[in-house]
């Protein structure tokens, strides 16, 4: 099945699709600092550079299903809450106007859990959603349910085009959870300082991306523990640098007063930033999806804001599968027999 992929930055989404049997003909990102990373990792894709609100739809090709996470910014619980009414807020409609022109037979649109706290801009989005002619499925994922080790919620609207009959039925909850030792414990030993002002190490990394940013910790960054162990799924990855969590080799933080933390006493070396790349590998990104910046604050962003691709290629899967059990010769057959081996965890 092809798909098109809108606000697509690093490319977890796609990742996942693909890994399911997908296809990304198209892809839409407007960050200049993303787009050597997506084009290099998604060499047969198209990747279109401009403003969404700037694209016609006609420029878009023809596709069985459109996925994508419009900015998030102005829905975080950290952020000014003004939802739908910032600016970024409305590039939901822009996801809205082209699904309404292409009228695929799916979407998927992902957003943080903070636009929960908006009720009138959620309400008003699933009616929007709606009238565009999908039927509606909506839920608030995390991402350790699903073969990613980490704490991670999110929403997911997924919409099924209303003449094709069914509605997507989220997947379970595995009962299996995967931790950081699963993911991290082979390369504890072999990451980089960044170099002064944060510069990457580039082709010195023996493996890709595996660089750490150096400086100080905020004083609401030691307001609480920052550590997880081993057996633990990590933190959120965020999209910021200095709030990276601190690598489980060292022990939980000491609490001095309820905001008030410090590192252990005689373990101070033990305490470092995880690296983009263990970043990316608790994202689930593979080691050969590589990332491309100057400075280490580009590379966190891309990887913090980027959906895991494990739990991207769980609801394809979930996706391809309702579609074939409930279209088991038409959209099927449309979609050229794909029969590509599925490659997610």
């Amino acid at each position: 099945m092809k798909i098109i992929s809108l606000f697509s930055g690093a490319g977890g989404l796609d990742k996942g699709f693909e890994a399911a049997g997908f296809k990304t003909i198209w892809a839409n990102e407007y960050d200049e600092d993303i787009w050597e990373t997506f084009e290099k990792n998604f060499p047969n894709t198209v990747l279109n550079r401009h403003s969404i609100q700037d694209v016609s739809s006609d420029e878009i090709p023809e596709c069985d299903g459109i996925i994508g996470g419009p900015p998030c910014q102005s829905w975080s619980e950290a952020g000014n809450q003004d939802g739908i009414h910032d600016s970024r807020g409305q590039l939901f409609y822009d996801f809205i106007r082209i699904l309404r022109d292409k009228k695929p037979s799916f979407f998927l649109a992902e957003n943080v859990s903070g636009m929960l706290r908006h009720a009138e801009a959620l309400k008003n989005i699933k009616t929007l959603f709606s009238e565009s002619g999908y039927n509606l499925s909506f839920e608030l994922l995390n991402a350790k349910d699903y073969g990613v080790p980490q704490d991670r919620k999110r929403v997911f609207f997924i919409g099924i085009r209303k003449d094709l009959e069914f509605s997507f039925k989220f997947p379970e909850p595995r009962a299996k959870k995967r931790v950081l030792k699963d993911i991290l414990f082979d390369i504890a030993d072999s990451a980089l300082p960044a170099l002064a002002k944060e510069k990457t190490n580039g082709a010195a990394c023996a493996i890709p991306n595996h660089e750490y940013m150096i400086g100080g910790f905020s004083s609401m960054y030691m307001s609480r523990n920052r550590v997880r162990s081993w057996d633990e799924p990590s933190f959120t990855i965020q999209a910021g640098g200095r709030h990276a969590p601190i690598h489980p080799q060292a022990p939980k933080m000491k609490m001095l007063g309820p905001d008030d933390r410090i590192f252990v006493p005689g373990k101070e070396h033990l305490y470092r930033r995880l690296s983009i790349r263990e970043c990316a590998r608790i994202q689930t990104f593979p080691d050969d999806h590589v990332f491309y910046y100057k400075y280490l604050v580009a590379g966190y962003k891309m990887v913090g804001n980027a959906v895991p691709c494990d739990l991207a290629c769980c609801l394809a899967k979930a996706i391809k599968e309702q579609i074939t059990e409930n279209l088991p010769t038409s959209l099927h057959e449309k979609s050229n027999n794909d029969t590509r081996e599925e490659k997610c965890a």
